[in-house]
C-alpha cells in the first residue's frame, strides 16, 4: 500500500521545484516533507527526487506523481469517494502549441479539474504518454502507446505564408531549392519539422533551412505577418495580408487524441468535448 501523504509531498515538490515550497503548499514543515520523501524512497529502494535546485522528479518519481493524479481524478468522478484532505483533482495532458492556440481550450471545460499542460510538438507529444507522465496527449502519430486508446480528430491545415514584399524580395523567380535555402524561415523550435516537410513537398528534396526561432504560436504568426520570414501558419491563424509561397500546396497534419485506457471512462466527457472542439479541423 502506497503512502498517499508521501505521494502528495512528492507531487508538490516536483510541481513547485523545492521542498520548502511543497511544505508551504501542504501546510507542514520542510522537515516533515523530507521525512515523507525519505521514507518513500527507502520503501521503494529508489531515488525519486533530483534535489536540484530546482528539485525535479526522477522517471519513477514522475510516474508516482502521475499515479496520484490518476487516483484523485478517479475519486473525483465517484460520489463520496473523495478522501478528506486529498487535494484537488489534477489532470496532466500533452498538447501541441498550435492546437492550444486555436481549437483545444474549450474542451477543457468538460471536467471540473485543475489542468497541467505540457506543450510539445505534435510529433513528440506521444513521448510524454509513453513515459507515463501524462494521462492523455494530442499527437500526429496514430500508433497507440500500449495501454492507450486513440481517437482521430482530423487534420490541422498549415499554409506556407509570407508577406508579398518578402516573396518579391526572396522568391523573385519562384520557390526554388536555392531560394528556399537562402530565405529566412520562421521556425517554432528545434523539433519543428513543418517547414522542412513543406519544402520537401515543394521541391522533392530535403533542404537545410535557416531562420528565426520563435517558440510561441501567436508570436510565430506575428513574425510572419511582419515579414521577418516565411513560415507554416495554421490556416485559422493566417493573416489577411499574407500570400502562399505556392498557392494550393498546403501541409495537412493529422491529429489524434491518445488517452490511457484505465482513465478512459473518467475522461469520457473530455474525449467527447475534444471531438466537438476539433470538429472544424479538416477530415
Amino acid at each position: 500500500m502506497l503512502d498517499y501523504a508521501a505521494l502528495a509531498a512528492l507531487a508538490e515538490i516536483i510541481r513547485r521545484g523545492s521542498f520548502d515550497a511543497a511544505a508551504a503548499a501542504l501546510g507542514v514543515t520542510p522537515s516533515a516533507i523530507s521525512q515523507r520523501i525519505k521514507g518513500l524512497e527507502e520503501r521503494l529502494g529508489q531515488v525519486l527526487i533530483h534535489r536540484g535546485p530546482p528539485a525535479t522528479g526522477t522517471e519513477t518519481g514522475l510516474r508516482l506523481m502521475q499515479h496520484l493524479e490518476q487516483v484523485r481524478l478517479l475519486e473525483a468522478t465517484l460520489d463520496g469517494a473523495r478522501r478528506p484532505g486529498a487535494g484537488p483533482a489534477r489532470l496532466r495532458l500533452a498538447v501541441n502549441a498550435d492546437s492550444l492556440a486555436t481549437w483545444f481550450l474549450p474542451a477543457l471545460t468538460a471536467l471540473p479539474l485543475l489542468y497541467e499542460l505540457e506543450v510539445d510538438d505534435q510529433d513528440h507529444a506521444r513521448d510524454w504518454l509513453r513515459q507515463g507522465q501524462v494521462s492523455g496527449a494530442i499527437c500526429s502519430d496514430p500508433q497507440p502507446v500500449p495501454g492507450c486508446d486513440v481517437h482521430p480528430l482530423g487534420h490541422m491545415r498549415y499554409l506556407a505564408l509570407a508577406t508579398p514584399g518578402f516573396i518579391a524580395r526572396h522568391f523573385p523567380d519562384g520557390v526554388t531549392e536555392s531560394a528556399l535555402k537562402r530565405a529566412p524561415a520562421v521556425i517554432f523550435n528545434q523539433k519543428d519539422a513543418a517547414q522542412s516537410r513543406w519544402a520537401e513537398q515543394a521541391t522533392g528534396r530535403r533542404l537545410h533551412l535557416t531562420g528565426h526561432r520563435i517558440p510561441a504560436s501567436e508570436a510565430f504568426a506575428r513574425a510572419v505577418d511582419l515579414g521577418l520570414g516565411w513560415g507554416m501558419v495554421p490556416e485559422s491563424m493566417a493573416g489577411a495580408g499574407l500570400r502562399e509561397l505556392v498557392p494550393g500546396l498546403p501541409l495537412d497534419v493529422p491529429l489524434y487524441w491518445h488517452v490511457q485506457r484505465a482513465m478512459a471512462p473518467a475522461l469520457a466527457p473530455l474525449t467527447a468535448a475534444m471531438k466537438r472542439a476539433a470538429a472544424d479541423l479538416r477530415p
